[in-house]
């Protein structure tokens, strides 16, 4: 049996869930796709940000294209407080546990955006307590937490 199913997601659509109780440290599924040069990233309007995008930066030079019916990991939605993690490199990226995650539970993990002049295009829906509104790495949320609370304190 699997260990996730396709379920509609508040966060976003559709999303991956927890077929049952999982435990810390268990790989769920295989992240798959096809690796392409930054450049053919940039030429390809497939990868406009106004669209679904499945793109899994791998280095400076690669990036692992997602967007294949067959790679149902592209479903699992970002959080801003994650239960998974990514794990693993070149075409052997598994999307893993990092806490307990209990049956019926959206899968999730940070998407690791940065914090760029970009960062607006991409608003979070995850709800989570320490969301910032924004999908932006965990390293970088506090910069848009800062510039927030001196908005709201005037």
């Amino acid at each position: 049996m699997k260990l996730y199913k396709i379920g509609y997601s508040k966060i976003n659509n559709k999303g991956l869930f927890a077929n049952k109780d999982i435990k810390k440290g268990t790989r769920i599924i295989n992240y798959v796709g096809k690796i392409i040069t930054k450049k053919e990233t940039e030429r390809n309007p497939k990868f406009d940000n106004n669209k679904a995008i499945y793109l899994y930066n791998l280095n400076n030079r690669y990036d692992l294209d997602g967007n294949f019916s067959y790679n149902t990991a592209r479903l699992i939605n970002h959080s801003c407080d994650p239960n998974c993690e990514v794990d693993g490199k070149g075409l052997k990226l598994w999307i893993s546990s990092i806490k307990d995650i209990k049956q019926g539970e959206e899968l999730s993990y940070d998407y690791g955006f940065g914090y760029d002049e970009d960062y607006k295009q991409f608003p979070c829906k995850c709800g989570a307590m320490n969301c910032c509104g924004y999908i932006v790495r965990e390293g970088s949320r506090w910069r848009i937490n800062k510039k927030f609370r001196k908005r709201t304190s005037k």
